[in-house]
C-alpha cells in the first residue's frame, strides 16, 4: 500500500509537461503544458505526479520531458 504515502514522499525528480493532447483520456484539466511537476514514483510506462488537482495521478511519459 505504498501508494497511500506518495503525496508526502520524497520527490524523485522533476519533469515538464510538453502537451496535454490525449487520444483516449481527458488530461487537459489536470496537466498544464510548460508547468513543472514533482515525480513521486515511476514505472516503465508512467510517471506518478502531483497534478493540478493536488492529488497523485499516473500519466503516460509521452506528456513530459525530463529536466536536466
Amino acid at each position: 500500500m505504498i501508494h497511500k504515502s506518495w503525496e508526502t514522499s520524497k520527490t524523485i525528480k522533476q519533469i515538464e509537461c510538453v502537451h496535454n493532447n490525449a487520444e483516449k483520456f481527458v488530461v487537459d484539466k489536470v496537466l498544464t503544458p510548460g508547468k513543472v511537476y514533482d515525480v513521486k514514483n515511476e514505472t516503465e510506462e508512467f510517471y506518478f505526479i502531483l497534478d493540478n488537482s493536488g492529488r497523485i495521478g499516473g500519466f503516460y511519459k509521452e506528456y513530459f520531458k525530463e529536466i536536466s
